[in-house]
Order: C-alpha cells, then structure tokens, then sequence
C-alpha cells in the first residue's frame, strides 16, 4: 500500500474516486454522443472552462487576496471567511440566474413557461443581502461571545 502511495501520490480511495468520475463523466459522453446538439453543449462547456480558468478565478484570487490582506489580522474569530461565504453564494447565485438578473432571454422565458418573466435582480440583491447579514450577525455573535467574561 505505500508503495501504491508513493507511486501514485496519493491515497488508493482518491484512486478510487478519481477512477468513478471517469466513469461517470465516460457515461455522459456516450449518452450525449448521438445528440444532435452535442457539439455545442461541447463548445458551451469548453467556453465554461476558458472563461472561469483565464477570467473568473483570476478576478476571485486576486479579490481574495485583497480581502485578505485587509480583514485577516489574526483575530479569532477571523472576519474573512464572513465576508467569503456570502460572497461566494451571491456570486453562485448571480451565475445561476444571470439572464433572468440581468433580463436577458425574456422570450425563450415566456414562451417555455407562458408565464411573464419576474424581476430577479431585486431579489438576487435582496438574498445576498440577507446572506451577508447573516453572517454579520454570525460574525457579532462570536465576537461577543469571546469578550463575554
């Protein structure tokens, strides 16, 4: 087994994982490979790709170093990762719904649900700003509780 590791480089159940979303990824191939639309779900994801690995996450590491070079004093509770967590689920949010966010796409909309489409940008604002002050107040909490004798 430590020869496998050192090998490898890893531990076997990471083989094991690694091993099963090849499968699984190998299984979706095939299934997509007779649709007709395949090559440009391929380009759609290939543009994913490019645009996370050369614009977005350059943009989020460098926003994150930023923060934190500017909140992480060392304090315990660190105020980083309550500014992280809800920016990192406004930002997955805004990802998911950005048509509907920024109103784009109200056609295929109504004629795929018949329904008129709702604004969504009020309410990504306003779930973002609920999570962030739920950390606040997360944030308070330890805070307080720390200097609490």
């Amino acid at each position: 087994m430590a020869d496998l590791r050192r090998a490898y480089g890893a531990a076997l159940w990471h083989a094991l994982l690694l091993a099963g979303c090849f499968a699984v990824t190998g299984w979706i191939a095939l299934r997509l490979a007779g649709e007709a639309s395949a090559g440009r779900m391929l380009l759609w994801f290939l543009g994913a790709v490019i645009a996370h690995d050369l614009v977005l996450f350059p943009v989020y590491a460098s926003l994150d170093r930023v923060m934190r070079r500017a909140l992480d004093r060392g304090g315990i509770p660190s105020l980083l990762n309550h500014v992280r967590v809800p920016a990192l689920g406004a930002g997955l949010l805004f990802l998911v719904y950005l048509p509907g966010i920024l109103g784009l796409g109200d056609g295929t909309y109504v004629s795929a649900t018949a329904l008129a489409p709702r604004a969504m940008l009020g309410r990504w604002l306003a779930v973002s700003g609920v999570l962030f002050a739920v950390s606040a107040l997360i944030y308070a909490g330890r805070r307080f509780r720390r200097r609490a004798p």
